[in-house]
């Protein structure tokens, strides 16, 4: 099953999807936290805690963070649950290198680790991880379906996925403000802190495109996931989608 999004890809031309994720995000990596948080003005930490926090009452030992970034998550995730270990894997580099730096300050590189890998292929064998999450990242997948299948292949038996994604609002009114910012504000200002604009272009025509509420539901459903619930945050902006992997 094909997804609209998988169509959109950051740049123009030629090249898979996935290798043009990874050069958009190593191209924006030392701007992306500023822009992250300028973006949402702060309330991404707050949609982070959210979805961390559902994560807690699983008590899990080891997670696995897919399209882990510039680490913000996983540390998140660290701090507030206390597991046994933390894996982050992400298509770029330059992400990575960004979130190597953030655990070695803070002296969690014993217990974070992060390596690069294509979410979509992971290395990892069966059953691996206790839970996995994974924010603002499934609309960068180029195979969506793909990309649950190996998640819910590394999940042991009871285990939690929980999807932070960007989504739109539903109201007509508040959905006329967010169209200006996303379509117009963030790209102008994203351009500028980035030298990117072809970055902050893709950022809200793959928010529009991504599946949500049911739909996303529906694909997990269709891999196999239970107990599949949305909970959408802030006006509809932002989403935590929840599943398990039967025991």
């Amino acid at each position: 099953m094909s997804n609209k999004v998988e169509n959109i890809k950051p740049y123009s031309g030629e090249g898979d999807k996935t290798g043009q994720v990874r050069q958009m995000f190593d191209s924006i990596a030392p701007a992306y936290d500023f822009m992250n948080h300028a973006m949402t003005m702060g309330i991404d930490k707050w949609w982070r805690k959210v979805a961390v926090n559902k994560v807690k009452a699983t008590q899990p030992a080891s997670i696995l963070d897919v399209a882990t970034g510039t680490g913000d998550f996983a540390i998140t995730l660290y701090k507030t649950i206390k597991p046994e270990t933390v894996t982050g894997i992400d298509l770029s580099d330059g992400m990575l290198e960004v979130a190597r730096r953030k655990v070695k300050d803070k002296g969690l590189d014993q217990v974070i680790s992060f390596e690069q890998g294509d979410c979509l292929k992971m290395r990892f064998a069966d059953e691996s991880y206790d839970a996995i999450t994974v924010a603002f990242g499934v609309r960068n997948f180029e195979h969506i379906d793909q990309g649950y299948r190996e998640m819910m292949r590394v999940l042991r038996p009871g285990g939690m996925l929980c999807v932070l994604e960007l989504s739109t609002p539903r109201n007509p009114l508040i959905r006329w403000f967010y169209d200006l910012y996303t379509l117009h504000i963030i790209p102008f200002v994203g351009s500028l802190k980035s030298h990117d604009k072809s970055a902050y272009r893709y950022l809200p025509l793959s928010i529009a495109a991504v599946p949500q509420g049911e739909d996303m539901l529906n694909i997990m459903r269709a891999k196999g996931f239970t107990h599949c619930e949305v909970h959408r945050l802030i006006l509809g902006t932002c989403s935590v989608y929840t599943a398990r992997k039967p025991e």
